[in-house]
């Protein structure tokens, strides 16, 4: 009987963005298909480093083996590299022990077409053209930047951060604050306390984090995921935010309404595996102090 990927927060990641191939990425560009090919078969049993994805899908994996009774998280390799240069991926996998068995090997083409064959919840790249056409399928996926010098400490929990409006909300209220101001955003808002806002396309991706948070509940609360919700909003507009997640069901573990105070100083304390935000400011000036992905807005073709 086939496997069933349902029911699973299922991460697909890009090869480059699980190991640093920045090298190997300046052959293909520089140098072309074929002097990279030969690079990697050249050296397929020389070790990659982690890349700017590693600690985040390492830590998730984890989670199954606190939880040998269920399966809650799959990782599938989601590369434009085709199957004889993808052997030096493989054996890095191998080395770290990461629990990764599947890999879409795409040979040069899009990935966004099998990225629901997959039932892929969240897929992660530094392509920044496949990360655009796995947003505009519907699928959650975030541009990362290049990990931080710093090293993300082992931390006993998984700690992940978000930012609200057009990523774990919609963009409608962000919106009205780009057209008409902080006022008049400000007066949408209050107006519409009551009326939960509209889920962004990291919604399904917070959810399952608070369905898998469920399987880990203790007697002191504690549990080995952690998230944050870190906005720029601030008072009136709140009470939207609370009253959303009441209706989802949903508890962040941590929440700061940073009323437009820059968020580096929050982050680099939270110390998340990945924050997730959709403005480009912000991404920049995160990403040299905690691993980083931008989530991108929807674009028609």
């Amino acid at each position: 009987m086939p496997v069933s990927l349902q029911n699973l927060l299922v991460i697909g990641i890009s090869s480059r963005a699980l190991f640093d191939l920045e090298t190997e990425e300046a052959i293909y560009q520089n140098e072309g298909l074929v002097r990279y090919r030969e690079h990697q078969i050249a050296h397929e049993n020389t070790l990659l480093k982690p890349g700017a994805g590693f600690a985040l899908v390492q830590a998730l994996l984890k989670l199954n083996t606190l939880n040998p009774e269920q399966r809650l998280v799959e990782v599938v390799i989601m590369s434009r590299n085709s199957s004889e240069t993808s052997l030096r991926i493989f054996n890095s996998i191998n080395h770290y022990q990461l629990d990764i068995t599947r890999a879409a090997l795409s040979g040069g083409t899009v990935l966004a077409p099998y990225l629901k064959a997959f039932n892929i919840s969240l897929f992660l790249s530094l392509h920044e053209e496949d990360v655009q056409a796995a947003a505009n399928s519907g699928v959650a996926a975030a541009l990362l930047y290049q990990k931080p010098d710093a090293q993300v400490q082992q931390l006993d929990q998984i700690r992940i951060a978000f930012d609200g409006d057009a990523v774990i909300f919609s963009d409608e209220s962000e919106r009205i604050y780009q057209q008409f101001g902080v006022e008049a955003f400000e007066q949408h808002e209050r107006e519409n306390a009551l009326n939960p806002l509209v889920a962004g396309p990291f919604a399904p991706v917070l959810k399952a984090l608070a369905y898998i948070q469920t399987h880990f509940k203790s007697a002191d609360g504690q549990s080995p995921i952690r998230t944050a919700l870190v906005t720029a909003r601030a008072s009136p507009a709140h009470e939207r935010v609370i009253r959303t997640l009441r209706a989802w069901n949903v508890v962040i573990d941590e929440t700061f309404f940073m009323g437009g105070v820059e968020k580096s100083a929050i982050l680099e304390a939270f110390q998340p595996h990945m924050f997730f935000d959709d403005q480009i400011v912000h991404c920049q000036l995160a990403a040299p102090l905690v691993p980083t992905g931008r989530v991108p807005g929807f674009k028609k073709d």
